[in-house]
């Protein structure tokens, strides 16, 4: 079993690999295997990046994430300036159509609300957004339209596990009640909890997901 200093450690050296960041930005503590990220870093993509990165390391059992978004005022826009740049940016992404999408922006938070078939549709739309300068959060309200029956859904779900490389799909058991898919079972780090959490919002007609997912200690021989 790691001890937190060793995650400390594996998420610092992680953080310092990766080139879009700059890792003296950020910083971390660990507790009881529950990281805690803090600092200020010049745009919103840097902290997302930074909490997938933690998230990958073995050990993790929760990040609690409080970097902050500092924006330089060279790089600061207008609510109005950033909302035409999120239209433009959904009107140009293929996957997504900006008159489903309803868009508010205040103080750099940029809302999205509307509906969508497909969960990646909605994960577009916030994709397509969250890279954009003067950015400094986004809330997707988007919701998706539920378009397939239940024991449908489970058995795509099921299929979808068994061909990932990431996720141990014996270990897995998927529930349906109505819209929302229900996951227990164990993995071995928040990585593959989340791979098939995000497995399961791909499925068509998915309305919500509670993840139950333990996650198995690390073996370590000495």
């Amino acid at each position: 079993m790691k001890t937190d200093i060793q995650i400390q450690k594996d998420v610092m050296d992680e953080l310092n690999w990766e080139p879009f960041l700059n890792s003296s930005e950020i910083g971390v503590a660990v507790k009881e295997g529950i990281v805690t990220l803090s600092g200020i870093v010049d745009s919103y993509s840097k902290k997302l990046k930074a909490e997938r990165i933690t998230k990958k390391i073995a050990g993790v059992k929760a990040v609690a994430e409080e970097i902050q978004v500092g924006i330089s005022p060279a790089y600061r826009k207008t609510d109005p300036e950033i909302a035409g740049a999120v239209y433009n940016a959904l009107k140009w992404h293929s996957a997504v159509r900006e008159d489903e999408i309803k868009i508010k922006v205040e103080d750099g938070v940029v809302t999205l609300d509307g509906e969508v078939e497909w969960e990646y549709q909605r994960n577009n739309a916030k994709n397509a957004v969250e890279h954009l300068t003067g950015v400094r959060a986004v809330i997707n309200l988007i919701k998706v339209s539920p378009r397939i029956t239940p024991v449908e859904l489970e058995r795509k779900i099921s299929a979808a596990f068994q061909r990932s490389a990431s996720i141990d799909s014996g270990k897995i058991t998927v529930s349906i009640m109505g819209n929302k898919v229900i996951l227990t079972g164990k993995v071995r780090s928040i990585a593959e909890s989340e791979d098939a959490e995000n497995v399961v919002w791909a499925a068509p007609g998915v309305y919500s997901v509670e993840n139950k997912l333990d996650i198995e200690e690390p073996e370590y021989a000495f």
